[in-house]
């Protein structure tokens, strides 16, 4: 019913709209209660899924050690009689189980019960919760479909909280006028204005439940309210956990005492700098993404103390903590925002930035870099520059931005600018010397570069790097992170992601140059489409190649780390560029051509291997078939035509025996067959469903999500062809048309 036809309704009328009102304040009021409900299931599902966990535990324990608890006097005796071996069977047996024993009384029970619950106490305490891929399991499995329902509601309520909030005051401030006019006899004693008023109120009425079916949140709340009560089914629960682990591990960290490593976290900073970095607040209004809890503690550290150095272990987001960083700031009134990267990442820069943040995103790169400077310049927003265009431009263009230039500086790979005379990081010092907020991002562990460091200190607090020498990084990490607390903030991922082995999937997406660009449109040209897979590495000089160089910086922070690298590729050639660019750091290479025996004895040396080590494979030969779990970081050189494939190589990594995060990095450009295979394919959502599941289910997914390649390939040649050769029209992989 629209709002023109309830002008002045007739008595029905004005009903039917009274009592959809009703119904529609009573279904927001319940969408609004939702995530609150949601997160009282999420506890009471937390609490059975850790009892679980800790009677698992109690059933390794051994029942003498009841004897080490109590001073009571127990007949432990009489339980081994009985086959009662462990403190989880004494837990499980409970008062009556116990006295059904022979020689246990009433009271040597409660004695036996309270020391069970002491070593329970004691377990629980300690236990670091994960949530194990186990679908067949009821309790996690209930657990799973509760952080579903509490990720939705969130969603839900982020998504139309003004909306709810407005048509629930509206109904409330009307809802007795309108009454007045959709009863007969009240509606015969209401003249004048009292009448006029009903009317309109029947008119508010109409018209806020039309903007709510509109707008979908009717759809919206009905969907929420429903999944409170019949939550989504087992599959769809742990499918989803699959994709978005992350995500549901912070809704829990959130809701229920996980058992989190704090110290850790905090990266073990001094307790007066905690207690600061806490009652910092943190705006996440234009925040499009749930942050971790060391992910917010991250982005506090740095709001707090305005200029530092994040150097957490790569894979733990440090982006996204920038990003929150630059979305408080903005959100408080901020105008302008700068991102200085290498030409190799600013392309992910800015695909993040605009996934995770409600920000406007100007990428001040490629010939239209001036027009973006200067749009970025008149209307605000995150600019993001390379280190070259910084140089080539000067300080002066960005640093007279808004009224006072930037309002925060981001340099990611800091390290970058650890030479003071290189160009570069003059420009780098110049600006950060004129900007409040610095944040320096970089993954190489700083406590044996201690001269690196306090270059990079020197840009951000001279007096503290002033004060740093070698000494402090002779005297051991401790003492180095407690003398640059004030600066640097490190965590590495064991420490934090204790619901290892987690997966970490990255798509590091690149811009193709004048070399190896010209080669893929050689390949297209040609019509070829196993060319154009390979033409990001069909050069002499790895500086030719975007994807070269970014391999290289990948492999090399890992090794950095302590980390091993396995580097897949569909192609002998790429297998052979890639090792050859890697040198000394990688391994005789597996490919089709080493024998069966060999193959096995090069996977054992890089098993044993006492240094980081990278080991490249063609995909067919090192993707099925060996055990790759000493490497925690992958490096996928192209998308493969079948996620499975895809899926399988990961699973040589990632599997069980696997006590290390396992970082997937799939190298992509921009503009060409990677980016019609991602779109087409679907791998990064597939992705992990493919690997995650098992038997049967493995089967299902791949018949579900694998393609014919020839139709693929000419699809895609065509494609290209046209945006390349035919149609002037077509200027991006976005514009061309794919028959899918």
């Amino acid at each position: 019913m629209t709002t023109s036809t309830v002008a002045r309704p007739d008595i029905a009328a004005a009903r039917a709209v009274v009592e959809e009102a009703d119904e529609l304040a009573s279904l927001l009021a319940a969408l609004a209660a939702a995530p609150a409900a949601a997160r009282d299931r999420v506890r009471a599902a937390f609490g059975d899924s850790r009892e679980e966990k800790v009677l698992a535990r109690l059933d390794t324990v051994d029942v003498a050690a009841l004897r080490d608890v109590t001073r009571e006097r127990l007949r432990l005796g009489a339980l081994a009689d009985a086959g009662v071996r462990t403190v989880g069977e004494v837990a499980r047996l409970g008062r009556a189980g116990l006295e059904r024993v022979p020689d246990v009384g009433p009271q040597t029970a409660t004695h036996l019960l309270a020391a069970a619950e002491q070593v329970a106490r004691a377990v629980r305490e300690s236990l670091r919760f994960r949530i194990d891929l186990t679908p067949r399991d009821p309790v996690a499995t209930a657990l799973v479909q509760a952080l579903h329902t509490l990720d939705q509601a969130d969603a839900a309520v982020a998504r139309y909280g003004d909306q709810v909030r407005s048509a629930l005051a509206e109904h409330e401030r009307v809802h007795d006028d309108a009454r007045v006019v959709a009863s007969g006899p009240r509606r015969l004693l209401a003249w004048g204005e009292r009448r006029r008023r009903a009317f309109a109120a029947v008119a508010t009425l109409a018209g806020v439940a039309e903007r709510a079916r509109a707008t979908g949140l009717v759809e919206d709340a009905r969907r929420v309210t429903g999944l409170l009560a019949e939550p989504v089914g087992p599959y769809d629960a742990w499918a989803g956990f699959r994709r978005r682990s992350a995500a549901y591990y912070a809704l829990l960290d959130g809701v229920a005492p996980t058992g989190r490593d704090v110290a850790a976290a905090e990266g073990h900073l001094p307790a007066e700098l905690v207690d600061r970095v806490q009652t910092q607040a943190l705006d996440e209004t234009l925040l499009r993404v749930s942050l971790r809890g060391y992910q917010a503690f991250g982005a506090r550290f740095a709001l707090a103390q305005r200029r530092v150095v994040l150097g957490d272990e790569m894979g733990l987001g440090k982006t996204v903590q920038a990003i929150a960083v630059v979305a408080h700031l903005l959100a408080r009134g901020a105008t302008h925002a700068l991102v200085v990267c290498p030409a190799s990442v600013l392309e992910n820069w800015v695909r993040e930035l605009r996934a995770h943040a409600d920000l406007p995103v100007h990428a001040v790169h490629g010939e239209d870099r001036d027009e973006a400077a200067e749009a970025w310049c008149a209307t605000g927003g995150v600019a993001v520059v390379t280190f070259a265009v910084l140089r080539r431009a000067g300080t002066g263009a960005f640093a007279t931005a808004g009224s006072a230039g930037p309002a925060v500086l981001v340099v990611d790979e800091a390290h970058y600018v650890k030479n003071p005379l290189a160009k570069r990081s003059v420009a780098v010092a110049t600006l950060a010397g004129t900007t409040e907020h610095v944040l320096l991002l970089t993954g190489t562990p700083m406590e044996n570069r201690v001269e690196e460091f306090r270059t990079l200190l020197g840009y951000l607090q001279p007096d503290l790097a002033a004060r740093l020498d070698a000494a402090h990084g002779a005297a051991g990490p401790d003492a180095f992170r407690h003398a640059v607390a004030p600066a640097y903030l490190r965590r590495n991922a064991e420490d934090v992601l204790e619901e290892l082995p987690e997966l970490v999937q990255v798509d590091e997406w690149e811009r193709l140059g004048a070399v190896d660009g010209a080669a893929y449109r050689e390949a297209v040209e040609a019509g070829s489409f196993m060319a154009m897979r390979r033409a990001a590495f069909a050069v002499e000089h790895p500086e030719d190649s975007a994807k070269l160089r970014r391999l290289v910086e990948l492999a090399r922070e890992a090794a950095e780390n302590g980390r091993k690298v396995v580097v897949f590729s569909y192609f002998r050639d790429v297998v052979d560029v890639v090792a050859r660019a890697l040198g000394d750091l990688a391994l005789a290479p597996l490919t089709g051509s080493v024998p069966a025996r060999t193959r096995q004895t090069i996977v054992d040396d890089f098993t044993a291997a006492e240094t980081p080590r990278v080991l490249v494979s063609q995909i067919d030969v090192g993707g099925v078939g060996l055990n790759l779990q000493a490497a925690s970081v992958v490096i996928l050189c192209e998308p493969q035509t079948k996620p499975t494939t895809e899926a399988q190589a990961v699973a040589r990594a990632h599997r069980m025996g696997q006590v290390e995060t396992v970082q997937v990095h799939r190298l992509l450009t921009v503009d060409s067959v990677d980016e019609h295979l991602v779109r087409l394919l679907g791998t990064k959502a597939r992705l992990f469903d493919a690997y995650a599941r098992r038997s049967a289910l493995a089967e299902e997914v791949a018949g579900a999500v694998d393609v014919s390649e020839a139709s693929l390939a000419r699809a895609v040649v065509d494609a290209e062809r046209a945006r390349l050769f035919v149609d002037p029209a077509v200027t991006s992989v976005k514009d061309a048309v794919v028959e899918d």
